[in-house]
Formats: C-alpha cells, structure tokens, sequence
C-alpha cells in the first residue's frame, strides 16, 4: 500500500513495539483507503496510559474518567463523504490534516483480556473506530448512525485479516 499519508505516532508509555506502530499506520491507511480518501492526509497519534487520557477527556471533553481512544477532528465530515478534492490540504504540506487520535495502551490491554481477543486486535479495531471518527462516523445513538459505523469497522478489520 502506497505511503500516500503522513501518520506521526507518538508514544508517552514504554511499552508499545515498533509492530504496533506499524498495526496502528496500516490500519490507518487501510481505512482511509476503504473509505474512499484519495487525498494524501495526515492523521496525528498520541499512545499514552489511562492517567493521560483521563487528564485530556476531562479537558477536552469535561467527562471525568479514562476512556480507550479519543479522536479530535480537523474538519466535518459526512460518513461516505470524505475529503476528495484537497481543498481542505495544509499549503504547506499539501497533506489534509485529519486530525489527532488518542488511544489509551493500557485499555488496549485490559479490553484484549475483556472481550477475550488478541490486543492486536483491539489496537487495529480503535485505531479504525477513531479514523472513522476523523471522517464524520458517529454512534452515540444506538440507531442507524451506530450500525452504519460498526458495519464499516467490522469491514476494515476484514481487509485487514483481524476476525471480529
């Protein structure tokens, strides 16, 4: 897969391996790619612990407790509709920036042992569910909107050999 977008990765804990960071950008590129983004885009990373993540929700969000991923979009956008054209792109990098995601490694952890799977997968499914974020997906319903976003996870992760 062509390296069409930049995806800084970086990491606050010690225990995250070059192989998940290399699950976390192509599980990137895999959903952008499946969601139809023909425009070179960057999506910024951040693995951190829960303390992290429970300090970023409470000021960003005023919800007062750790979560397993945030995800801050640049721009809004409508689920099946995403940037085609770059006129969202930085002039400076030509990238369009997506914008930033969150994802707690120690909820990666725990919710593997939770719901019984591999924390590769858990990695790959909140790395999709945020990109999916990034492009206008939500799920706060428990409507059509919810089973639009978990259809598509459930479809990246195929491509991207990850049982659900």
């Amino acid at each position: 897969m062509a390296k069409l977008h930049r995806i800084p990765v970086t990491a606050e804990v010690s225990d995250v391996t070059k192989a998940d960071v290399a699950l976390i950008r192509k599980a990137i590129r895999t959903a952008l790619a499946e969601e139809g983004v023909a425009v070179p885009c960057e999506v910024d990373v951040l693995l951190t612990d829960d303390g992290n993540i429970h300090a970023i929700n409470r000021a960003q969000r005023q919800v007062d407790r750790p979560t397993d991923v945030l995800s801050f979009p640049m721009f809004e956008y409508t689920p099946g509709h995403p940037p085609a054209d770059g006129r969202d792109a930085d002039p400076a990098t030509g990238l369009t920036p997506l914008g930033d995601m969150v994802i707690s490694v120690e909820r990666v952890k725990a919710q593997a042992m939770e719901y019984g799977h591999s924390t590769r997968r858990e990695l790959a499914y909140l790395t999709v569910h945020s990109v999916l974020h990034l492009l206008g997906y939500d799920h706060m319903d428990d409507g059509p909107m919810q089973k639009q976003m978990r259809a598509r996870e459930e479809a990246i992760l195929a491509v991207l050999g990850i049982p659900g």
